[in-house]
Protein backbone atom coordinates (compact mmCIF):
# COMPACT_ATOMS: atom_id res chain seq x y z
CA UNK A 1 0.00 0.00 0.00
CA UNK A 2 3.00 2.60 0.44
CA UNK A 3 4.20 2.09 -2.98
CA UNK A 4 0.51 3.55 -4.03
CA UNK A 5 0.78 5.94 -1.64
CA UNK A 6 3.62 7.20 -2.98
CA UNK A 7 2.96 6.78 -6.95
CA UNK A 8 -0.20 8.98 -6.04
CA UNK A 9 2.42 11.77 -4.29
CA UNK A 10 3.91 11.61 -7.41
CA UNK A 11 1.07 11.83 -9.88
CA UNK A 12 -0.01 15.01 -7.80
CA UNK A 13 3.50 16.83 -8.42
CA UNK A 14 3.02 15.47 -12.33
CA UNK A 15 -0.45 17.42 -12.57
CA UNK A 16 1.52 20.39 -10.61
CA UNK A 17 3.72 21.12 -13.15
CA UNK A 18 1.37 19.97 -16.45
CA UNK A 19 3.12 16.63 -17.37
CA UNK A 20 1.50 13.25 -18.68
CA UNK A 21 3.72 11.04 -17.39
CA UNK A 22 7.23 10.84 -15.85
CA UNK A 23 9.83 8.26 -17.10
CA UNK A 24 11.71 6.75 -13.60
CA UNK A 25 14.77 5.72 -14.67
CA UNK A 26 16.70 6.26 -11.65
CA UNK A 27 17.26 2.67 -9.94
CA UNK A 28 16.64 3.34 -6.17
CA UNK A 29 13.74 5.85 -7.29
CA UNK A 30 12.11 2.76 -8.94
CA UNK A 31 12.59 0.83 -5.59
CA UNK A 32 11.05 3.53 -3.44
CA UNK A 33 7.60 3.53 -6.27
CA UNK A 34 7.63 0.06 -6.62
CA UNK A 35 9.59 -2.33 -4.42
CA UNK A 36 11.77 -3.65 -7.15
CA UNK A 37 15.26 -4.45 -5.98
CA UNK A 38 16.89 -5.74 -9.20
CA UNK A 39 19.21 -4.02 -11.40
CA UNK A 40 17.82 -3.49 -13.87
CA UNK A 41 14.59 -1.46 -14.42
CA UNK A 42 12.51 1.86 -15.51
CA UNK A 43 8.95 2.95 -14.20
CA UNK A 44 6.41 4.84 -16.30
CA UNK A 45 4.19 6.78 -14.29
CA UNK A 46 1.08 8.04 -15.64
CA UNK A 47 -0.91 11.21 -14.30
CA UNK A 48 -3.97 9.31 -14.81
CA UNK A 49 -3.62 6.31 -12.15
CA UNK A 50 -1.75 3.26 -11.67
CA UNK A 51 -3.85 1.50 -14.63
CA UNK A 52 -1.59 3.55 -17.30
CA UNK A 53 1.35 2.92 -15.69
CA UNK A 54 4.00 0.47 -16.43
CA UNK A 55 6.89 -1.18 -15.14
CA UNK A 56 9.52 -3.07 -17.09
CA UNK A 57 12.72 -4.75 -16.40
CA UNK A 58 14.47 -7.65 -18.28
CA UNK A 59 14.30 -11.64 -18.72
CA UNK A 60 16.75 -12.07 -15.52
CA UNK A 61 13.71 -10.16 -13.11
CA UNK A 62 11.04 -12.44 -14.56
CA UNK A 63 9.97 -14.21 -11.54
CA UNK A 64 11.18 -11.33 -9.05
CA UNK A 65 9.30 -8.89 -10.43
CA UNK A 66 6.29 -10.76 -10.48
CA UNK A 67 6.96 -11.13 -6.42
CA UNK A 68 7.56 -7.46 -6.17
CA UNK A 69 5.60 -5.83 -8.26
CA UNK A 70 2.25 -7.40 -8.38
CA UNK A 71 0.19 -4.13 -8.66
CA UNK A 72 1.48 -2.69 -11.79
CA UNK A 73 1.49 -4.03 -15.57
CA UNK A 74 4.83 -5.47 -16.52
CA UNK A 75 6.51 -5.44 -19.32
CA UNK A 76 9.56 -7.75 -19.96
CA UNK A 77 12.28 -5.44 -22.00
CA UNK A 78 15.89 -5.43 -22.29
CA UNK A 79 16.04 -1.62 -23.59
CA UNK A 80 13.45 -0.37 -20.58
CA UNK A 81 14.10 3.45 -21.28
CA UNK A 82 13.45 3.22 -25.10
CA UNK A 83 10.35 0.27 -24.89
CA UNK A 84 8.12 2.41 -22.48
CA UNK A 85 9.04 6.02 -24.54
CA UNK A 86 7.67 3.99 -27.29
CA UNK A 87 4.64 2.99 -25.20
CA UNK A 88 4.39 6.98 -24.29
CA UNK A 89 4.31 7.48 -27.97
CA UNK A 90 1.42 5.16 -28.74
CA UNK A 91 -0.14 6.01 -25.40
CA UNK A 92 -0.77 9.79 -27.08
CA UNK A 93 1.40 11.56 -24.09
CA UNK A 94 2.02 15.05 -25.05
CA UNK A 95 4.47 15.84 -22.04
CA UNK A 96 7.02 13.40 -20.88
CA UNK A 97 8.86 14.37 -18.30
CA UNK A 98 12.52 12.57 -17.67
CA UNK A 99 14.70 12.42 -15.17
CA UNK A 100 17.17 15.35 -16.06
CA UNK A 101 19.74 14.55 -13.26
CA UNK A 102 19.76 10.75 -14.13
CA UNK A 103 19.37 10.56 -18.16
CA UNK A 104 23.05 10.84 -20.25
CA UNK A 105 23.03 13.46 -23.24
CA UNK A 106 23.35 10.30 -25.30
CA UNK A 107 20.48 8.78 -23.34
CA UNK A 108 18.78 12.29 -24.20
CA UNK A 109 19.05 11.53 -27.48
CA UNK A 110 18.36 8.46 -27.95
CA UNK A 111 14.92 9.59 -26.11
CA UNK A 112 14.11 11.74 -28.58
CA UNK A 113 14.70 10.18 -31.62
CA UNK A 114 11.35 7.94 -30.19
CA UNK A 115 9.54 10.76 -28.68
CA UNK A 116 10.17 13.54 -30.60
CA UNK A 117 12.49 16.67 -28.84
CA UNK A 118 9.68 18.54 -28.32
CA UNK A 119 7.34 16.05 -25.99
CA UNK A 120 10.64 15.62 -23.42
CA UNK A 121 10.56 17.86 -20.56
CA UNK A 122 12.80 17.75 -17.76
CA UNK A 123 12.07 16.71 -14.86
CA UNK A 124 14.95 17.25 -12.28
CA UNK A 125 14.45 15.17 -8.66
CA UNK A 126 10.84 14.98 -8.33
CA UNK A 127 10.92 11.59 -6.29
CA UNK A 128 13.94 13.12 -4.29
CA UNK A 129 11.53 15.51 -3.14
CA UNK A 130 9.19 12.95 -2.03
CA UNK A 131 12.24 10.75 -0.48
CA UNK A 132 12.65 13.10 2.12
CA UNK A 133 10.00 12.69 4.21
CA UNK A 134 10.23 9.00 5.20
CA UNK A 135 6.75 7.10 5.90
CA UNK A 136 6.34 5.13 8.87
CA UNK A 137 7.36 1.62 7.61
CA UNK A 138 10.87 3.28 6.24
CA UNK A 139 11.60 4.76 9.55
CA UNK A 140 10.78 1.28 11.17
CA UNK A 141 13.34 0.32 9.15
CA UNK A 142 15.95 2.81 10.07
CA UNK A 143 14.86 1.74 13.36
CA UNK A 144 15.85 -2.02 12.33
CA UNK A 145 19.53 -0.60 10.72
CA UNK A 146 20.47 1.65 13.58
CA UNK A 147 19.41 -1.46 15.91
CA UNK A 148 21.87 -3.69 14.52
CA UNK A 149 24.92 -1.30 14.27
CA UNK A 150 24.13 -0.42 18.24
CA UNK A 151 24.12 -4.17 18.47
CA UNK A 152 27.67 -4.52 17.22
CA UNK A 153 29.39 -2.07 18.98
CA UNK A 154 27.91 -3.43 21.83
CA UNK A 155 29.08 -6.65 20.96
CA UNK A 156 32.60 -5.38 20.72
CA UNK A 157 33.21 -3.14 23.54
CA UNK A 158 31.56 -6.03 25.88
CA UNK A 159 34.17 -8.97 24.33
CA UNK A 160 37.27 -7.08 23.94
CA UNK A 161 36.71 -6.05 20.73
CA UNK A 162 38.68 -2.85 21.01
CA UNK A 163 42.21 -3.88 22.83
CA UNK A 164 45.26 -2.88 21.94
CA UNK A 165 46.89 -4.45 19.27
CA UNK A 166 44.41 -5.07 16.97
CA UNK A 167 44.51 -3.47 13.79
CA UNK A 168 41.88 -0.71 12.52
CA UNK A 169 41.31 -3.12 9.77
CA UNK A 170 40.75 -5.94 12.28
CA UNK A 171 38.48 -3.58 14.04
CA UNK A 172 36.08 -2.47 11.09
CA UNK A 173 35.99 -6.08 9.96
CA UNK A 174 34.80 -7.06 13.15
CA UNK A 175 32.15 -4.61 13.59
CA UNK A 176 31.20 -5.35 9.98
CA UNK A 177 30.43 -9.07 10.96
CA UNK A 178 28.57 -8.11 13.81
CA UNK A 179 26.53 -6.05 11.97
CA UNK A 180 24.99 -9.03 9.80
CA UNK A 181 24.86 -10.84 13.03
CA UNK A 182 22.57 -8.39 14.23
CA UNK A 183 20.03 -8.75 10.93
CA UNK A 184 22.00 -6.52 8.53
CA UNK A 185 22.43 -7.37 4.84
CA UNK A 186 26.22 -5.59 5.11
CA UNK A 187 27.96 -2.29 5.95
CA UNK A 188 26.23 0.71 4.97
CA UNK A 189 29.47 2.26 3.86
CA UNK A 190 33.33 1.32 3.99
CA UNK A 191 33.30 1.21 7.92
CA UNK A 192 35.60 4.20 9.06
CA UNK A 193 38.46 3.01 11.98
CA UNK A 194 40.90 5.11 12.61
CA UNK A 195 43.15 5.27 15.66
CA UNK A 196 45.81 7.60 17.59
CA UNK A 197 46.56 10.64 15.35
CA UNK A 198 44.18 8.81 12.42
CA UNK A 199 41.55 9.90 14.38
CA UNK A 200 42.15 13.39 13.13
CA UNK A 201 41.33 12.44 9.44
CA UNK A 202 37.23 12.95 8.89
CA UNK A 203 36.98 10.06 6.21
CA UNK A 204 40.49 8.12 7.21
CA UNK A 205 40.21 4.61 5.71
CA UNK A 206 41.20 1.72 8.21
CA UNK A 207 44.76 0.05 7.65
CA UNK A 208 47.26 -1.62 9.89
CA UNK A 209 47.80 0.96 12.47
CA UNK A 210 48.02 -0.97 15.31
CA UNK A 211 45.50 0.55 18.45
CA UNK A 212 47.51 1.24 21.15
CA UNK A 213 47.10 2.40 24.66
CA UNK A 214 46.29 6.30 25.50
CA UNK A 215 44.58 6.62 21.30
CA UNK A 216 41.32 8.33 20.95
CA UNK A 217 39.49 5.70 18.72
CA UNK A 218 37.17 6.99 16.26
CA UNK A 219 34.70 4.63 14.54
CA UNK A 220 31.89 5.37 11.88
CA UNK A 221 30.12 2.78 10.52
CA UNK A 222 26.52 1.62 9.46
CA UNK A 223 24.36 -1.67 8.83
CA UNK A 224 22.33 -1.89 5.56
CA UNK A 225 18.72 -3.28 6.25
CA UNK A 226 16.46 -3.59 3.59
CA UNK A 227 18.16 -0.68 1.62
CA UNK A 228 17.95 1.47 3.87
CA UNK A 229 20.83 2.73 5.96
CA UNK A 230 22.27 3.49 9.31
CA UNK A 231 25.11 6.04 10.19
CA UNK A 232 26.71 6.40 13.83
CA UNK A 233 30.36 7.62 14.58
CA UNK A 234 31.09 7.13 18.32
CA UNK A 235 34.65 7.99 19.58
CA UNK A 236 36.32 5.95 22.61
CA UNK A 237 40.12 6.42 24.13
CA UNK A 238 41.80 3.42 24.98
CA UNK A 239 42.69 3.59 28.62
CA UNK A 240 42.95 6.66 30.68
CA UNK A 241 42.14 9.42 28.82
CA UNK A 242 45.02 12.64 29.29
CA UNK A 243 43.07 16.11 30.05
CA UNK A 244 43.04 17.23 26.32
CA UNK A 245 41.20 14.38 25.20
CA UNK A 246 38.87 14.93 27.99
CA UNK A 247 38.07 17.94 27.05
CA UNK A 248 37.99 17.65 23.29
CA UNK A 249 35.68 15.05 23.71
CA UNK A 250 33.38 17.36 26.21
CA UNK A 251 33.66 20.35 23.65
CA UNK A 252 32.46 17.92 20.58
CA UNK A 253 29.69 16.39 23.06
CA UNK A 254 27.94 19.96 23.85
CA UNK A 255 28.10 21.01 20.05
CA UNK A 256 26.48 17.81 19.29
CA UNK A 257 23.87 18.07 21.88
CA UNK A 258 23.15 21.53 20.64
CA UNK A 259 22.79 20.68 17.14
CA UNK A 260 20.32 18.19 18.02
CA UNK A 261 18.16 20.63 20.19
CA UNK A 262 17.99 22.81 17.31
CA UNK A 263 16.97 19.71 15.09
CA UNK A 264 12.95 20.43 14.51
CA UNK A 265 10.62 20.89 12.14
CA UNK A 266 11.00 24.31 10.34
CA UNK A 267 14.01 24.99 11.59
CA UNK A 268 16.26 26.55 8.96
CA UNK A 269 19.06 24.22 7.45
CA UNK A 270 21.95 26.36 8.07
CA UNK A 271 20.59 27.61 11.60
CA UNK A 272 20.93 23.50 12.97
CA UNK A 273 24.55 23.54 11.29
CA UNK A 274 25.11 27.29 13.12
CA UNK A 275 23.64 25.98 16.54
CA UNK A 276 26.37 23.44 16.91
CA UNK A 277 29.43 25.23 15.59
CA UNK A 278 28.89 28.29 17.18
CA UNK A 279 29.92 25.89 20.52
CA UNK A 280 33.17 25.36 18.66
CA UNK A 281 33.98 27.92 17.31
CA UNK A 282 33.52 30.06 20.82
CA UNK A 283 35.87 27.22 22.04
CA UNK A 284 38.29 28.83 19.39
CA UNK A 285 38.24 25.63 17.38
CA UNK A 286 36.05 26.62 14.26
CA UNK A 287 38.77 25.86 11.61
CA UNK A 288 38.97 22.06 13.41
CA UNK A 289 35.32 21.07 12.25
CA UNK A 290 35.76 21.33 8.56
CA UNK A 291 32.79 19.69 7.75
CA UNK A 292 28.75 19.72 7.71
CA UNK A 293 26.83 18.98 10.77
CA UNK A 294 25.66 16.22 8.60
CA UNK A 295 23.10 14.73 6.07
CA UNK A 296 20.06 13.22 5.11
CA UNK A 297 19.84 9.14 5.24
CA UNK A 298 17.45 6.54 3.68
CA UNK A 299 18.23 4.77 0.75
CA UNK A 300 21.03 6.88 -0.19
CA UNK A 301 23.66 6.81 2.65
CA UNK A 302 24.10 10.79 1.93
CA UNK A 303 21.29 12.31 0.62
CA UNK A 304 19.10 15.30 1.00
CA UNK A 305 18.78 17.43 3.38
CA UNK A 306 22.56 18.98 4.15
CA UNK A 307 23.02 20.22 6.95
CA UNK A 308 25.89 22.90 6.26
CA UNK A 309 26.22 26.33 6.55
CA UNK A 310 25.26 26.46 2.81
CA UNK A 311 22.54 24.45 3.20
CA UNK A 312 19.42 26.08 1.87
CA UNK A 313 15.48 25.68 2.68
CA UNK A 314 14.35 23.99 5.76
CA UNK A 315 13.44 20.52 8.17
CA UNK A 316 10.36 19.02 7.74
CA UNK A 317 8.70 16.34 9.84
CA UNK A 318 9.43 13.28 8.69
CA UNK A 319 13.12 13.93 7.74
CA UNK A 320 15.89 11.56 8.87
CA UNK A 321 18.92 12.65 9.47
CA UNK A 322 22.26 12.73 10.87
CA UNK A 323 23.87 15.31 13.55
CA UNK A 324 28.02 14.86 13.48
CA UNK A 325 30.21 17.53 14.74
CA UNK A 326 33.87 16.81 15.08
CA UNK A 327 37.15 18.43 15.38
CA UNK A 328 40.13 17.69 14.43
CA UNK A 329 43.06 18.18 15.34
CA UNK A 330 46.05 16.86 12.94
CA UNK A 331 48.57 14.73 14.41
CA UNK A 332 47.18 14.45 17.62
CA UNK A 333 43.88 12.90 16.97
CA UNK A 334 40.31 13.82 16.53
CA UNK A 335 36.86 13.42 17.86
CA UNK A 336 33.56 12.81 16.41
CA UNK A 337 29.79 12.31 17.62
CA UNK A 338 26.90 11.14 15.49
CA UNK A 339 23.49 9.70 15.60
CA UNK A 340 20.55 9.02 12.85
CA UNK A 341 17.75 11.10 14.02
CA UNK A 342 13.86 11.67 12.65
CA UNK A 343 13.01 15.42 12.74
CA UNK A 344 9.50 16.04 14.14
CA UNK A 345 7.62 19.06 15.36
CA UNK A 346 9.24 18.97 18.97
CA UNK A 347 11.92 16.62 20.36
CA UNK A 348 13.47 14.58 17.41
CA UNK A 349 13.38 10.76 17.19
CA UNK A 350 16.75 9.42 18.45
CA UNK A 351 17.66 6.04 16.30
CA UNK A 352 21.41 5.52 17.84
CA UNK A 353 20.99 4.47 20.91
CA UNK A 354 24.85 3.75 21.86
CA UNK A 355 25.93 6.50 24.76
CA UNK A 356 27.55 8.83 23.85
CA UNK A 357 29.30 9.29 27.01
CA UNK A 358 33.18 9.07 26.84
CA UNK A 359 34.02 5.61 26.75
CA UNK A 360 36.59 4.76 28.39
CA UNK A 361 38.40 1.24 26.99
CA UNK A 362 39.81 -0.68 29.70
CA UNK A 363 43.17 -1.96 28.95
Amino acid sequence: MSYCRRREALRKRLRQSELDALLVTDALNVRYLTGFTGSNSALLVHAEGDEASVFCTDGRYRTQSQRQVPDLRRLIERSCQLRLATLAVEAGIGRLGFESHVVTVDGHAALAKVTGADALVATSRSVEVLRLIKDDAEVAVLREACAAADTALAGLLGEGGLCPGRTEREVARDLETRMVAAGAAGPSFETIVATGANSAVPHHRPTDAVLRRGDLLKMDFGALVNGYHSDMTRTVVLGQPEQWQRDLYALVAAAQAAGRAALRAGAQLRDVDAAARDVITQAGHGEDFVHGLGHGVGLQIHEAPALSQFGVGTLAAGMAVTVEPGVYLVDRGGVRIEDTLVVSGGEPELLTLTTKDLVIVPC
